[in-house]
């Protein structure tokens, strides 16, 4: 007989995933501060090794097979999983980057999006803001979603209509080959957690579950192809991508940002949401 592990975490099990997210947030704080122009990705990733092996903990990316690096750097037509390295960042990139921790066996993931300015192309920069904020603003929607939610579907229902609504014409795509999902022991585990409609009403929500909501949205078709370097995901149009990525759990008091330190208080109160810590 084949035992398969629940997909809910006792509390002991939430309260244990706290430090990895906290570390998560510390390592993309301290990514963050350092984006200029003239920045490699590669100085992007030192920086984030340096602040998760100062916190006693491990990257959980140099654990996927095949990968040696501690973030993805994306920059421009690039949405997910883009190798650091060379690459120099220029004025007016839109730059994602995605970061997690393994800390006392368990896992913490999370991602944010920035425009880089260009006083030469202003244009292109205020699309790209808006790309990234309508990005970030379907991720909190559908975090205020969970707090409420019956079924993880619903998280899905939330994203694509905060993109529908707030989206310029209606005119963004989102991913649909790559999807959020749930996270613990490991860093990608069930259930899926989609950024769109579907179906299946998905399961249901209750304490103890624990998911990284993740929607990456387009400016032109979401449509991607995988670069020669096996990993790096990139628009066919070549238009412009942004990845916004908290992990969250749900317990008896409500929904708490593992990957947020006010466990996203802020950012829920336009929503009507207070997240309350776990006890």
């Amino acid at each position: 007989m084949v035992l398969r592990r629940s997909i809910y975490k006792s509390p002991a099990q939430l309260r244990a995933m706290i430090e990895p997210g906290l570390i998560t947030a510390a390592a993309l704080d301290a990514v963050r501060e350092i984006v200029a122009p003239g920045v490699t990705t590669g100085e992007l990733d030192a920086v984030a090794a340096r602040v998760i092996a100062e916190r006693g903990a491990t990257s959980n990316f140099q654990l996927v097979r095949g990968y040696r690096h501690t973030i993805c750097a994306s920059v421009n037509e690039q949405v997910v999983h883009g190798i650091p390295g060379e690459r120099v960042l220029q004025p007016g990139d839109i730059l994602s980057v995605d970061c997690g921790a393994l800390f006392k066996g368990w896992n913490g993931d999370s991602a944010f999006t920035v425009v880089l300015d260009d006083p030469t192309r202003p244009d292109v920069v205020a699309e790209r803001e808006r790309l990234s904020e309508v990005t970030r603003g379907s991720l909190w929607a559908g975090i205020a979603a969970l707090a409420s939610a019956r079924h993880l579907g619903e998280i899905g229902a939330a994203i694509e209509g905060y993109i529908e609504t707030h989206a310029p014409d209606g005119g963004y795509g989102i991913l649909r080959d790559y999807v959020g999902h749930g996270i613990g022991r490991k860093m990608h585990e069930s259930p899926s957690v989609f950024n769109y409609r579907v179906d299946d009403e998905g399961p249901e929500v209750r304490p103890g579950l624990v998911v990284a909501i993740e929607p990456m949205v387009v400016i032109g078709d979401q449509e991607t192809d995988v670069e020669d370097d096996g990993w790096t995901v990139s628009t066919v149009d070549g238009t412009a991508g942004s990845h916004w990525e908290h992990s969250v759990a749900v317990h008896d008091g409500g929904v708490w940002v593992l990957t947020a330190p006010d466990g996203g208080a802020e950012a829920l109160a336009p929503f009507g949401v207070t997240p309350q810590p776990i006890a």
